[in-house]
């Protein structure tokens, strides 16, 4: 190897820039058979305080219908090859909702030198049970057999409060779109990665990093003891329970949900730049 640096021009030089984005960064990952545009309220309102990227995991949203299989491990390295190709500095704060606390934690497992901090929202540390693994493969076959609409049809009743449910039409116009325009390739990728994925309950004692957990009072799909659980199972963990808000916290509460991760924020100290 020859070294090419003496070689340059007489007008080559370092430059110095400044750049919006050159703040800690928060990676928020999306639940299943959601998109990012579910962080909507989060990237109109964290932006100042953070450089927010959620992406659409493979199958969902604006990227590739992958044909699966999937798998924890899989999603995990999407999320961080696409934090590697944006450059961001590290540490950073890693945010998951529901199949998202997934991947969060398969994360953490694999990145956890780059991590200052996880939000597990809407999840549980535990694996499927025998019954439930038997639920994805019958949601698989329903959508295989009738199409995305039915899983987004099975789905819609029990994302939300039943409150927010029957009286927020425009939440619930939003999540079925999100939900209808997710790849069968996705549903059923990701039915198999949340079906096969290990139990994370070991990993919680050996988080070195402070966790937030955020739930919904109302959640139909992952009871409020879930997350009493996982934070008493971590070092440093402080729950919050938001009141009239079911599977999506961060959609049927946002100022509550926005704000409990703002004051997570400035504890890890990532608010140098809010002031």
């Amino acid at each position: 190897m020859t070294d090419n640096n003496h070689h340059h021009d007489e007008e080559d030089f370092i430059m110095a820039f400044q750049d919006s984005c050159d703040k800690p960064t928060l990676l928020l990952i999306h639940g299943f058979p959601l998109n990012s545009s579910m962080w909507s309220p989060q990237l109109d309102d964290l932006a100042n305080f953070v450089r927010v990227i959620a992406p659409d995991l493979r199958g969902h949203g604006q990227s590739d219908a992958i044909a699966g299989p999937y798998s924890m491990e899989l999603l995990a390295d999407d999320c961080a090859d696409l934090l590697a190709h944006l450059n961001v500095s590290t540490p950073f704060v890693v945010c998951g909702l529901s199949m998202g606390g997934y991947i969060a934690l398969e994360f953490y497992r694999r990145y956890s030198e780059h991590i200052a901090g996880l939000i597990l929202t809407a999840t549980r540390a535990g694996a499927d049970s025998a019954e439930g693994k038997a639920n994805r493969d019958k949601m698989a076959e329903m959508a295989k057999r009738e199409g995305v609409t039915a899983v987004a049809d099975a789905m819609l009743p029990k994302l939300l409060s039943p409150a927010n449910f029957a009286d927020d039409e425009e939440l619930v116009e939003f999540a079925r779109q999100m939900m209808e325009g997710t790849s069968l390739e996705g549903v059923i990728g990701a039915l198999a990665a949340m079906r096969d994925r290990p139990d994370s309950t070991p990993t919680l004692p050996t988080i070195d990093v402070p966790v937030l957990i955020i739930h919904g009072a109302e959640d139909q799909i992952i009871p409020v003891s879930e997350a009493e659980a996982m934070a008493r199972a971590v070092p440093d963990g402080r729950l919050v329970i938001i009141p009239d808000a079911g599977h999506l916290p961060n959609l049927e509460q946002p100022d509550a949900f926005n704000d409990a991760v703002i004051d997570f924020l400035e504890m890890l100290g990532f608010d140098e730049e809010m002031g």
